[in-house]
């Protein structure tokens, strides 16, 4: 009797998956190469001359160093920090307040819908009407002079700290939305069992968010922060369109894509390359932070204590 010959579906996998491999390796990975192996090199044009590509080592990484890099990193650094504690702060009382069941609330599916519209809107469209609405000639003075509030227009974009606020809540109210759900899902992930043995155990409202809400969406917790660092070295468009790419005042709204968008824009590939190098390096360390963060093997620490024990009795031996 012949042996039925087995199928095997596992080859129809690789076919299926063969489509993503082909389009990241030519998108993705072959790109990155290009752009690490263009930063060892001078590469840039010099009106209609064309300069290298000549092999300078890591020339273009030392004059990163020694130029406003390191200001433009602060600024970005700045306009992310603005835009994300009361985000954070803001979808954190919002998630913990929609999970609550003792509150009871009505529409919570409506107040989703309506939380998570900005983030809908593109940043372009966004930074747009945020620039026709707080001009100097915008409806916002035009109607702080009309209530006889102030009796000059007031130029918000002509400070640091207006055009600083500006792109901070610009991004916070793009944004915000989708922390909230995401928050609100690691919040209802939590078993309701703990919160009412905590209710039993008399513990207040403060104590249950410090000590068992907190503690419990702390991965999720890491996770948006991490990807909200990320975005911040991204930020691009709100400060490009808000400042007409300038930067101002005095550059102080000048982001590190914005920096490397004027590299680019200047064809000078080599010091672009350098860039997107040392922004790569840097999300990379925060990926890894957020990996040590959400993959704790020992959360109660009971495996460092018992490491420790077998430590000291190896020395006593």
């Amino acid at each position: 009797m012949k042996k039925k010959k087995s199928i095997s579906y596992a080859k129809w996998g690789y076919i299926f998956i063969l489509p993503f491999f082909v389009t990241f390796i030519i998108f993705s990975l072959i790109p990155l190469v290009d752009t690490v192996r263009y930063s060892f090199y001078e590469y840039y044009r010099s009106g209609i001359k064309e300069i290298g590509p000549n092999f300078i080592g890591i020339a273009n990484y030392l004059s990163l160093l020694k130029s406003d890099m390191l200001k433009y990193s602060t600024n970005t650094l700045i306009l992310w920090v603005i835009g994300f504690v009361p985000q954070i702060v803001i979808a954190l009382v919002l998630a913990c307040w929609f999970t609550d069941a003792r509150l009871k609330i009505h529409g919570q599916q409506f107040f989703k819908v309506v939380i998570y519209l900005p983030n809908l809107i593109m940043a372009s469209a966004f930074a747009l009407l945020f620039f026709t609405m707080f001009s100097t000639n915008g409806p916002i003075n035009s109607i702080l002079m009309s209530l006889g509030w102030i009796e000059a227009p007031i130029d918000f974009m002509g400070s640091v700290l207006g055009t600083r606020s500006l792109v901070g809540f610009m991004n916070f109210l793009m944004w915000f939305g989708n922390t909230t759900i995401m928050l609100m899902a690691a919040v209802m992930g939590i078993s309701m069992d703990i919160f009412e043995a905590s209710e039993l155990d008399g513990c207040s409202s403060v104590k249950r968010f410090f000590y068992i809400t907190l503690p419990l969406i702390r991965p999720i917790l890491a996770y948006t922060l991490i990807t909200s660092v990320i975005g911040g070295l991204q930020m691009f468009d709100v400060p490009q369109i808000l400042t007409n790419g300038q930067g101002n005042p005095d550059r102080t709204s000048m982001t590190l894509i914005m920096f490397l968008n004027s590299h680019l824009k200047s064809k000078n590939y080599g010091m672009a390359g350098a860039l997107s190098v040392y922004l790569f390096i840097v999300s990379g360390i925060l990926c890894m932070i957020v990996y040590k963060m959400t993959n704790d093997t020992d959360p109660d620490g009971s495996k460092k204590a018992a490491k420790k024990k077998a430590k000291e009795e190896r020395r006593r031996r």
